[in-house]
């Protein structure tokens, strides 16, 4: 435990209110933090230690951090997430820096608010299977239950709870560790909010001006604390959950994506909803690549190639099409011109929102004492 608060003391030099225990940067508002499920460091230590533990699959070979790796950001680097049977999933992990400030989780699903019930869908989901636990809910608490050491912590976390080995209670120390995920001390933080701008290149200014820029547009989706208008936290009246058309994609010359990445129209079954999904924070984005909701678009160069045409050109095969003709794209996404030295600055800006504590920080990684599992041969 002492590994975590170490890391939460130094997150809160500068503190802001606390949300609910958890401390804050003080340049980043207060998040929510839903009152069935309390801050607390506990909650977290035992969260942090599922978190990278492989019991927590039906065959016992992968965890939530086999998706989402610490030192790229908590996301893998593959174009679609591979499962623990094996599975490709259609679309790529997502990073989870700040989700604490997420009013929506996944890349298109609107329905999803919180990080409790977003655990559900990788423990638990079928189509596609994640890490496989379906049907094995009773054998998976029977690992926790049989291992000292995690009833210890259980009872530590839940104090409250007469049977605290459950469900519910491993998908809120999950989320309580998920929301200490914070990432706020890259060249760019120091450079803005500390006056430090050792590490912060005069290309990366030139960049951050070009990236705020009315010609380039980039900020109208990716500005804020944390470079992403998809944003809620306590000083809001309203949550926002706004997703977006960027014509990746134009199948059919009328908007079409091609299934089942048709956005947040696979929820909705709208069709002003095809091809609609959230835009990511850009924190520590210039380690994350490939890029886009299926991994599509390999570097920065590309995403900006992208950006600067409008959308994508795909010029043969089943995905051809003019993505820039995309009759929903967002508006924010005219296309615009940029010279090379141009380019050059607004990548040194994108890099310059890499976090190193945050990709390297021990607190945040697996606890040095988390019993080993060994999982049955029998195990499928």
């Amino acid at each position: 435990m002492l590994g975590l608060l170490t890391a939460l003391g130094a997150c809160a030099e500068s503190a802001a209110p606390e949300a609910g225990g958890l401390p804050v940067p003080e340049h980043f508002p207060a998040p929510r933090i839903p009152e069935s499920n309390p801050w607390t460091t506990a909650k977290a230590e035992l969260g942090r230690a599922l978190f990278y533990d492989t019991r927590l699959s039906g065959n016992g070979t992968q965890s939530c951090a086999s998706c989402h790796p610490q030192e790229d950001g908590f996301v893998d680097r593959l174009p679609r997430a591979l499962g623990s049977t094996g599975e490709h999933h259609p679309r790529r992990s997502m990073p989870l820096a700040n989700v604490a400030w997420n009013p929506t989780y996944n890349w298109a699903n609107p329905l999803v608010t919180t990080l409790e019930e977003q655990a559900l869908t990788p423990l638990f989901g079928e189509h596609p299977v994640e890490l496989g636990l379906a049907g094995r809910e009773d054998e998976m608490l029977e690992r926790f239950a049989a291992e000292p050491w995690y009833q210890t912590r259980f009872e530590q976390a839940f104090p409250d709870d007469p049977e605290p080995i459950s469900v519910r209670n491993i998908t809120y120390a999950l989320a309580s560790f998920e929301r200490t995920l914070i990432s706020a001390d890259s060249p760019y933080d120091r450079y803005m909010y500390q006056g430090d701008g050792s590490d912060f290149s005069d290309a990366a200014r030139r960049g951050m001006q070009l990236f705020f820029s009315e010609r380039l547009e980039c900020f109208h989706c990716h500005g804020g604390f944390n470079f992403s208008d998809a944003v809620d936290h306590q000083n809001l009246a309203f949550s926002s959950q706004p997703f977006h058309v960027t014509g990746l994609y134009n199948i059919d010359g009328q908007g079409g994506y091609p299934a089942p990445n048709t956005g947040v129209h696979e929820v909705t079954g709208r069709p002003e909803d095809m091809g609609r999904f959230k835009a990511p924070s850009l924190r520590n984005v210039a380690v994350r690549a490939p890029y886009m909701h299926d991994g599509s678009v390999a570097d920065l160069d590309a995403v900006i190639d992208h950006y600067a045409a409008g959308g994508r050109t795909i010029s043969q095969g089943p995905l051809a099409g003019d993505g820039s003709r995309n009759p929903n794209k967002s508006i924010f996404v005219p296309g615009f011109l940029i010279s090379n030295s141009e380019r050059n600055d607004l990548k040194a800006f994108l890099h310059s929102l890499t976090d190193e504590t945050f990709l390297s920080d021990p607190a945040l990684g697996p606890p040095a004492d988390l019993p080993p599992f060994e999982r049955a041969e029998s195990a499928d």
